[in-house]
Order: C-alpha cells, then sequence, then structure tokens
C-alpha cells in the first residue's frame, strides 16, 4: 500500500447499465470501503465516489467512460478495486445479484 498517492484510472460502463440506483448503490457503497477521497466524473460532471445522490446525477449511461480519481494512503486500492466493481456490474444486473464475490474485497 502507498502512502498520500494520488492516482487516476477510467473505466468503461458496460454497454447495458446505466449508473441508476441499483449499480451506483453498489459503486458507492464498495468506495466507502476505502478511506481515501475518491471522485467520479462522466459527461463533464464530477462527483464524489462515496454520495450516492452525486454518483447519481452523472446522468452515466451504458459505454460512458467514468474517469476515478483517488487521494489518500489507499488511494491505489480504492482505485484498482473500483475498475472492477465497474467491469462486473453487467454481470450484477444481468443476473439481479451481487458482484462481490468476483471481485477481490477489502477487508475491514
Amino acid at each position: 500500500m502507498q502512502r498520500n498517492s494520488d492516482v487516476s484510472r477510467s473505466a468503461t460502463l458496460p454497454a447495458r447499465v446505466a449508473l441508476h440506483a441499483r449499480p451506483a448503490g453498489k459503486f458507492v457503497s464498495e468506495a466507502n470501503r476505502f478511506r481515501a477521497e475518491i471522485s467520479v466524473a462522466a459527461n463533464d460532471r464530477h462527483a464524489d465516489a462515496k454520495s450516492i445522490l452525486e454518483v447519481l446525477s452523472l446522468g452515466a449511461t451504458g459505454g460512458t467512460e467514468l474517469h476515478l480519481t483517488a487521494s489518500g494512503e489507499d488511494a491505489v486500492d480504492a482505485v484498482t478495486h473500483l475498475v472492477a466493481v465497474v467491469a462486473e456490474l453487467a454481470w450484477s444486473e444481468q443476473t439481479g445479484g451481487d458482484a462481490e464475490h468476483l471481485v477481490d474485497r477489502r477487508s475491514g
């Protein structure tokens, strides 16, 4: 784990997944597992990745590129994990299930 690091990565929402209530809730829940400050941007809007209302306000639809930025002691872990969560949202939405068994969960 790196301390006081800043990291940015992009992730594309799966084609059939918009950040509506369930996937946005999953994303925000996972973001809240980390101490880092995490932001997500899409469609020329920026949001606190730990705020469901802000994430919903992005209006991100399937195929939208999300730009994740984190700073703090677990920033690298946070962004890496959230990129995996975004990739697994398609499975979660298709099955109505939770993709948590497909991504490496942080203990804690």
